[in-house]
């Protein structure tokens, strides 16, 4: 919302507690899309036998402590995983439907 002054200036009412929200929102995103990205690519390079089976259970374990921290992080600030998912209009929504 914002309200006109003398002399053409514009002052902006912003609520900070909603800024700061609306922020956690979106690094979260790209954190959770980012997240996402590790783990298509790891699915990837298990598929194609590139890793050992020691490389295998690392990437699991370390990918299943990143949704499980980002879980965490979630309900710490209020949100949902799904909470996350941009809808970027005509071209869908930013993560993929789980």
């Amino acid at each position: 919302m914002s309200e006109r002054t003398g002399a053409g200036e514009s002052r902006f009412d912003l609520d900070r507690d909603q800024m700061g929200r609306d922020l956690v929102s979106l690094v979260l995103t790209v954190v959770e899309l980012l997240r996402q990205l590790m783990e298509r690519q790891a699915i990837r390079r298990v598929e194609q036998g590139d890793l050992s089976e020691a490389q295998v259970d690392q990437i699991g374990e370390t990918l299943m402590h990143l949704e499980e921290r980002m879980t965490e992080l979630c309900d710490q600030h209020g949100l949902r995983l799904e909470d996350l998912n941009l809808d970027l209009g005509p071209l869908g929504s930013l993560l993929p439907r789980q």
